[in-house]
């Protein structure tokens, strides 16, 4: 019998929202094509474009069911990474609000069901919940109250981070469900409870209000449980610290952006972060899901990739004046781009044929 319709049964949503219970069931996806936890490879997302403009949009792009999660052979690093954190941080990162519990065990039903099917060497259907094959752990997601917190619980399945946004009476989505472990640059603790324009008006998303706020809105309130959507984004980072990116300022300080960080002066230990986003709506609650999954890369890695040094390049240089602040570039333009320029000139010296370039590469790659 599925978990989920279990679910339906065990759990009444109560949620205040606008939204009507869907009879939408998530698609079971077909077993991802040789999957293994030690050789499949993350896949290289490399979403920058050339300038000389950037121009700023949501970049939301519709995706396969089938894709929703994406896990490679960095799964053992990040499980235990997680793990990690959440012994010694706890509910500063995965936090349930009682009237996002509903979306909550929805959201974990539906991974029980998605990932065995689409991971079947790692994952296992059991009677009450899955079981980790490779880690040896097993999850009862039917017992009330459950062992942990839900979105503890999902954090542990997956190598992304989550949040669920609830609709309040006011027509806004509010942060009040998340597992927010591996985000690099903000803190869960910061942002629960806050609406959707609250959270990147705080986060002073460059241009949000001129350019983002009403699109997003629109987005939320079409969203169709039918439909799920995805983007990407990327930085550069300064040091090697998945979960926390310490050049910044220590995690617990009260100020934690580029404004704390000082001047870097070489580029040993920069990484590459890349954030793959998807974002649905759950049929029964009418929450929506976002999940974060974050690719960490070592700098100098990416930069023996065909093309990749001049495009980064010429993409750093077209950040206009807000996103260049947002993104930290004082702190390190200097020195990356006397460095990507450099890498550049040697592909080229070697005969790189820059017109073939849309060949090999095409968006988000």
């Amino acid at each position: 019998m599925s978990i989920l319709y279990l679910f339906s049964f065990q759990s009444s949503p109560t949620i205040n929202t606008k939204s009507t219970p869907s009879p939408f069931t998530l698609p079971t996806p077909p077993a991802y094509p040789n999957w293994s936890i030690e050789h499949t490879k993350p896949l290289p997302y490399r979403p920058f474009r050339y300038g000389p403009k950037h121009h700023i949009t949501m970049g939301m792009r519709k995706l396969s069911f089938t894709d929703w999660f994406e896990l490679d052979n960095h799964y053992p690093s990040y499980h235990a990474l997680k793990a990690s954190r959440i012994a010694s941080r706890g509910e500063k990162c995965c936090r349930t609000a009682p009237k996002a519990l509903p979306a909550a065990y929805e959201f974990l039903a539906e991974l029980c069901e998605y990932l065995p099917a689409r991971y079947p060497t790692l994952f296992r259907r059991t009677e009450t919940g899955i079981e980790n094959i490779w880690s040896e752990e097993t999850f009862d997601i039917c017992t009330r109250p459950l062992g942990e917190d839900p979105m503890q619980m999902a954090a542990r399945l997956v190598q992304d981070d989550l949040a669920i946004m609830i609709e309040k009476p006011d027509g806004e989505y509010y942060l009040l469900a998340g597992a927010v472990l591996l985000a690099g640059f903000w803190k869960l603790e910061d942002k629960f409870g806050m609406s959707l324009s609250s959270i990147h008006t705080h986060g002073n998303v460059p241009q949000f209000k001129e350019k983002l706020e009403k699109g997003m809105g629109n987005m939320f309130r079409r969203l169709k449980c039918e439909e799920i959507y995805g983007r990407n984004n990327y930085y550069v980072q300064v040091d090697d610290g998945l979960a926390w990116a310490k050049s910044i300022a220590p995690e617990d300080a009260k100020e934690t952006y580029w404004a704390t960080a000082g001047k870097s002066t070489s580029v040993e230990g920069y990484h590459f972060r890349s954030e793959r986003q998807t974002v649905r709506r759950l049929p029964r609650s009418g929450a929506v899901v976002f999940t974060f999954r974050t690719y960490f890369v070592p700098l100098q890695e990416i930069v023996e990739e065909d093309y990749v040094p001049g495009r980064l390049a010429s993409a750093v240089r077209s950040w206009g004046e807000d996103v260049a602040k947002y993104k930290g570039k004082e702190v390190y333009e200097d020195v990356l781009l006397e460095f990507l320029d450099r890498k550049h000139r040697e592909q080229l010296d070697r005969g790189l044929d820059m017109s073939r370039e849309d060949e090999v590469h095409s968006y988000p790659f």
